[in-house]
């Protein structure tokens, strides 16, 4: 590998291996520095979403799924499937293979596009001339004109609630218990804590979660986040909110938490497993970032402009690491708008329009403002919103729970935000960011015609509905 490249990047995970592929497109010489270590400790590219988050989550909740439509929702359609039983250990084999193989599909894109990958921690030495020394700990040194540094974020630690990777795990630990617990606590309940009860609830586990927000999802809309409490309560998903943790204690077969409830009544809980997941903190540990002069926020992010350039010339950041959602999808968007920034061309990436999910039954699913946030900065808004109980194809497939919800400004009819929860709202959103993505009004989604029977009518019908005028309610 050459000393001196165009590009280094710091990081591979869907923000760093997307800029640095994207970035090999364009010509630029560019190699990929990574540390993260996977099974047997060997090297593995993809960093949290593909090793320990989005991917291997995604699939255990397929096969929760699964183990529920088999013991309860396959009756109804007339079939049979009397003691079925659920291997842990064979599922989490699955899920293992899956993670295998698209981080070695990374590799392969690498060696494809001609990325350089080395392993180790990277740190930022200070700049020769006009080219950047990054050094590789206990490795190489190498140089480069421009640095990205991706290096995503890491979980957040709760001081009364230690880690210690059997009884009391992170996300990491909760996707490859060796069975299912009988009691299961969970601390958060955020995307991690729900996704992940709702996995191991389906399979047989008592959960209950604690969390410390006296409002549940204050990031959604408040008449889908009370839809989908209303629905998680109904699956026995036992949810504490304002609940302060004080302490947790092991024993050699149970975790006991002691905390207080909304009301400051306190109350003890015994499982046999908790989960942490209040949330991750940007991975900036180990950069070098203020010998060299990086500037840091208050919350530990790096400080970017609306281009995702640093304090530093040539030196981008992009992902976790940085302001905005936490989301692999705005990483690998701000991996792309970098590389091509660098290349010479015109990159861009939009935060307004970054959709946000969350892959619990229902699912839960939202781009732009919403009604708290339209309320606040006083714009005059109109509503529309259609259930999927009188949709023809969720009444097919038994998921007839939530609605879809948009909004539209009362003046010119743009669409300024839309709210899903129900069947497949990870892929019904994206209809929605299109849209938004070309200054649509609810006029245009309403005269657009959709597919009969299909989910993506109640999209049809809601947009028909801001002005007061579904079909089919």
């Amino acid at each position: 590998m050459p000393k001196s490249l165009d590009v280094v990047v710091i990081g591979a995970g869907p923000g760093g291996y997307v800029a640095a592929i994207r970035c090999a497109q364009l010509g630029l010489n560019t190699a990929c520095i990574d540390d993260w270590k996977g099974v047997q400790g060997k090297p593995s590219l993809g960093g949290t979403c593909l090793n320990v988050g989005c991917i291997p989550s995604k699939a255990l909740l397929e096969s929760s799924e699964n183990f529920e439509r088999v013991t309860h929702d396959f009756a109804a359609h007339g079939i049979s499937a009397d003691n079925a039983s659920m291997d842990v250990l064979k599922m989490v084999k699955r899920k293992n293979k899956i993670v295998s193989d698209f981080t070695l599909g990374i590799s392969q894109l690498f060696k494809k596009n001609k990325v350089g990958s080395l392993h180790g921690k990277a740190q930022l030495l200070g700049r020769d001339g006009d080219v950047w020394r990054v050094g590789i700990v206990d490795g190489e040194e190498v140089r480069a004109k421009n640095i990205i540094i991706a290096t995503g974020s890491t979980s957040r630690i709760l001081q009364q609630a230690p880690l210690d990777g059997v009884q009391v795990v992170d996300n990491v630990g909760a996707l490859s218990f060796s069975e299912t617990p009988k009691r299961l606590a969970i601390i958060g309940a955020g995307v991690i804590g729900l996704e992940l009860g709702s996995v191991w609830r389906r399979l047989g586990a008592e959960v209950t979660i604690l969390e410390a927000s006296p409002v549940f999802l204050p990031a959604a809309d408040e008449q889908v986040a009370k839809e989908a409490l209303r629905a998680f309560t109904k699956q026995k998903l036992a949810i504490h909110l304002g609940a302060q943790v004080d302490s947790v204690t092991q024993s050699a077969d149970a975790v006991k938490i002691n905390w207080r409830d909304i009301n400051g009544a306190a109350l003890e809980l015994v499982a046999d497993k908790l989960i942490v997941a209040v949330g991750r903190v940007p991975n900036t540990q180990g950069l070098n970032a203020e010998s060299v002069g990086l500037k840091l926020d208050a919350a530990g992010r790096i400080e970017v402009d609306e281009q995702c350039r640093t304090s530093l010339p040539h030196v981008y950041a992009v992902g976790d690491v940085v302001r905005g959602p936490m989301l692999a999808h705005k990483a690998s968007e701000e991996g792309v708008m970098v590389a091509e920034l660098i290349g010479g061309q015109m990159g861009h990436t939009d935060l307004n329009l970054v959709p946000n999910v969350m892959y619990t039954a229902p699912e839960i699913a939202w781009v732009g403002q919403t009604v708290q946030q339209l309320k606040a900065a006083g714009v005059d808004y109109k509503a529309g919103q259609f259930p999927f109980l009188a949709n023809g194809r969720a009444r097919a497939l038994g998921d007839t729970a939530g609605f879809i919800k948009i909004l539209a400004d009362a003046n010119t009819d743009r669409v300024l935000g839309v709210h899903i929860v129900g069947p497949m709202a990870s892929e019904l959103i994206q209809q929605a960011v299109l849209a938004m993505a070309f200054s649509a009004s609810s006029e245009d989604l309403a005269r657009t015609v959709h597919a009969h029977p299909s989910l993506t009518e109640v999209m049809h019908e809601a947009a028909l509905a801001v002005d007061m005028r579904a079909i089919h309610i």
